[in-house]
This record gives C-alpha cells, sequence and structure tokens, in this order.
C-alpha cells in the first residue's frame, strides 16, 4: 500500500477518513427462525448430500408446511408450530414446474402460496447468477415471501464455483435478498464424490465458501435398512454446522409416493424419529456400508487399510492417526477394519493394540508347517483376535 497516493486519492474525492461506529451504538438482534434450529429467517442455509436421498423432496415438504401455516395444519418435522401461512419461492435448474408440483401437492401445500421462478418479464431465461437482484424486487411485492429455494445452489455462481472469491462475490445477492426480506435462503447441493470419510461441511461441492457463507448447514444420506422383510432404506437428515445453535442432531426419514389425481404420483417425506449425534458419525456408518447404493467411500477406505497394512502389523494409533490425515473418520475404519476381516491383537496389559491383514487359510497352514519342522513339540497357539466392537486404540 502506497500511503501518501491514498492520503491524496481521499483528498480529490472529499472523503475525510473512515466512519467508525462505536461499540456501544450498536443494537443487538436476536436470531429469527423459520423452522427453529434448523432453518433460520434471513440468511442462507445449505442441504447437501449424495444423489437419491430426497434433497429436494425434503425442501419441498419444508415449503409445503410454510404456505399451510399453523391454522392450515402445518408443522416442522419436530412437532413445531409453523406460524402464520406465507409464501415461498422456487427456483430449480434441474426438475420442471409439473414435478416439483406435484410433490407440492403430495405434501399438502396451499398451492396459491407457490411461485415458481419462470423467467424474465421479456421473456428471457432466469440467471440465479445475474438476476438476484430483480427477483428480490419481485419478491418484496408478495404477501409474505418467507422461504427461497435455489436448487442447485451452484447455479447462482457465475465464474468458477471452486474458488472462493467468486462464490462469495457471486453468492453476495443472494445473501441480500435474504436479509432485506427476512427470508431464509436454502441453497440444495450434491456432496462432492471421493470425498467420503470427511468432515460433511467439507464435502459440499465446490469452493468451501458455500458452507462458510451459510450460517447453517444440513446433510441428507441413506443409511442401512432396519432387518426385515421389504424392509426400506433408511434416510436421516443431520444438522453438519451451524453459527447460530446447536450444530448436531437430526431427523430420520423415509420417501414415499402418493396419489395426487388421477395418473398422477407426488413424492413426499415421512418423518420419522428424531436423532442424535454427530452428522460425520452417521454418515460414516452409512457409506461403510457397501450394501448402500449411494456410498462411493466404502471400497475408499477399504483400500486405504489395505494399504497402510500390506508391508504387515501397524499399532492402531498408527492407524489412526493415518486415517485422520486422509480425512476417513475412525468409526469408518472400525467398520472397515471388521469388513475385510482385520485381526486386532493386545499385546500386552499396557501395550497399545496392534491390527493386521488376516492371513489366508493355505498361508497359515504353511507357515504353521514350517514352524512345526523346526521346533520340538507342539507349535504354539496363535495370538487371540480381539473382538472389541470399538478396536480399542489406548
Amino acid at each position: 500500500m502506497n500511503a501518501p497516493n491514498d492520503l491524496a486519492r481521499l483528498a480529490g474525492s472529499g472523503a475525510e477518513g473512515v466512519k467508525l461506529l462505536r461499540g456501544d451504538a450498536v443494537k443487538l438482534e436476536p436470531v429469527r427462525w423459520l423452522w427453529p434450529g434448523f432453518l433460520p429467517a434471513g440468511m442462507l442455509t445449505i442441504l447437501g448430500g449424495s444423489p437419491g436421498c430426497g434433497k429436494t423432496t425434503i425442501a419441498l415438504s419444508l415449503a409445503a408446511q410454510v404456505t399451510r401455516g399453523t391454522k392450515g395444519g402445518g408443522r416442522w418435522p419436530d412437532g413445531a408450530r409453523v406460524g402464520e401461512a406465507a409464501d415461498v419461492l422456487i427456483w430449480s435448474g434441474e426438475d420442471a414446474a409439473p414435478v416439483l408440483a406435484a410433490r407440492l401437492r403430495a405434501a399438502g401445500a396451499d398451492m396459491a402460496r407457490v411461485h415458481f421462478v419462470e423467467c424474465l418479464g421479456n421473456g428471457e431465461s432466469f440467471d440465479p447468477g445475474r438476476d438476484m437482484t430483480l427477483l428480490e424486487a419481485t419478491a418484496d411485492k408478495l404477501q409474505a415471501p418467507r422461504l427461497l429455494i435455489l436448487d442447485p445452489i451452484v447455479s447462482a455462481v457465475t465464474g468458477d464455483s471452486h474458488k472462493g472469491a467468486e462464490v462469495r462475490r457471486s453468492l453476495a445477492p443472494v445473501v441480500t435478498l435474504a436479509q432485506r426480506l427476512g427470508c431464509a435462503v436454502l441453497g440444495i447441493t450434491h456432496f462432492s464424490k471421493g470425498t467420503g470419510g470427511r468432515d460433511p461441511v467439507e464435502r459440499v461441492t465446490g469452493s468451501i465458501a458455500f458452507a462458510a457463507l451459510a450460517r447453517l448447514v444440513l446433510v441428507a444420506a441413506k443409511v442401512q435398512a432396519e432387518p426385515g422383510e421389504g424392509a426400506e432404506p433408511r434416510r436421516v437428515l443431520m444438522r453438519a454446522k451451524s453459527n447460530i445453535g446447536p450444530d448436531d442432531g437430526g431427523f430420520a426419514y423415509a420417501l414415499e409416493q402418493i396419489e395426487v389425481e388421477q395418473d398422477v404420483e407426488g413424492q413426499r417425506v415421512r418423518w420419522l424419529e428424531a436423532l442424535e449425534g454427530s452428522a460425520r458419525e452417521l454418515l460414516a456408518e452409512a457409506e461403510a456400508d457397501p450394501a448402500n447404493p449411494d456410498s462411493d467411500s466404502a471400497t475408499g477406505v477399504d483400500g486405504f487399510l489395505r494399504g497402510v497394512l500390506a508391508d504387515g502389523p501397524m499399532a492402531a494409533k498408527a492407524i489412526k492417526a493415518d486415517a485422520d490425515g486422509a480425512g476417513y473418520a475412525w468409526r469408518t475404519v472400525q467398520l472397515s477394519a471388521t469388513r475385510i476381516g482385520v485381526e486386532r491383537r493386545k499385546l500386552g496389559m499396557k501395550e497399545g493394540w496392534v491390527w493386521a491383514l488376516p492371513v489366508d487359510p493355505p498361508a497359515r497352514r504353511r507357515n504353521e508347517d514350517a514352524e512345526g519342522a523346526t521346533q520340538k513339540g507342539p507349535a504354539p497357539s496363535a495370538p487371540s483376535v480381539a473382538s472389541s466392537e470399538d478396536g480399542e486404540v489406548f
């Protein structure tokens, strides 16, 4: 910075230094919520997850409750009252309006309160990366705009969605719309491929700036079905980040199809029990399940574990350190160890645990025969394999 030149520029512009706001003059404001704890009003929320877990259907289910209000029977998944019925705006670059309308109808929405962003007044296509200011002006004319859904949120970025500066600049009008109208904005996105095991916030596609700008990040995932004939996969919606409240917990849910009118079906969410725990833990268990069709991480963590153990037994502490560096949750690695049959041995009362790849039966027999040929008496028994569910480290 060239201070003399900067002072000359300010003098020429008529500016008189920088205006400061004293701390005791700042008016404190409480956080306003659309859905308390999960969907803040006047702020950006991100909803991420793998394909097929029903992210759009979740968003539309929440939208339907907003349009109904408490008097129309609207309830949040935790049973909380919705409040006064309000308007919802929806822009989708992936689904046609009739498909979305069928899902909204299935969720019981008041369709007179639903507004699909179709195009500009001159007939040109609406571009969320260019026309957000125009949308704000139009939404301001509605009776009570309380929720805007952008699907996908990455479409609001005009430049490279992997560059933080461009993401922040492009999403500034979205954040401004939320603040000025007091409207919750819910942006839908996918997880990046090959990110299983990492912190869910880091898995949001594109730049980390998406999750950084959002005050709250929700994630959805499909988990293993409960045992039983005809059991359907369970799904979970969890808080992964929140700067304004708890950042864990969530709800289980199922997706179902119902007929909304003759020959027309719509998908809707059926909310189940409340869940405790962190999003990372639940996603780790879901994605470590090889039967999970949405998992792209089970083979990855199996390969990682086989790789670190390829040269022989290794201390569990060292494996955990390598797993942290590779971005795999320890619970994911433990499930992988069970899946591929890793042997876990305790060396002594004061020693740590050691993990080793299983020896195939023919090789084990050859090793035992060789040991027996050089020793008198029976060969010593093999060390016992730990059956601890947690695969103790310390």
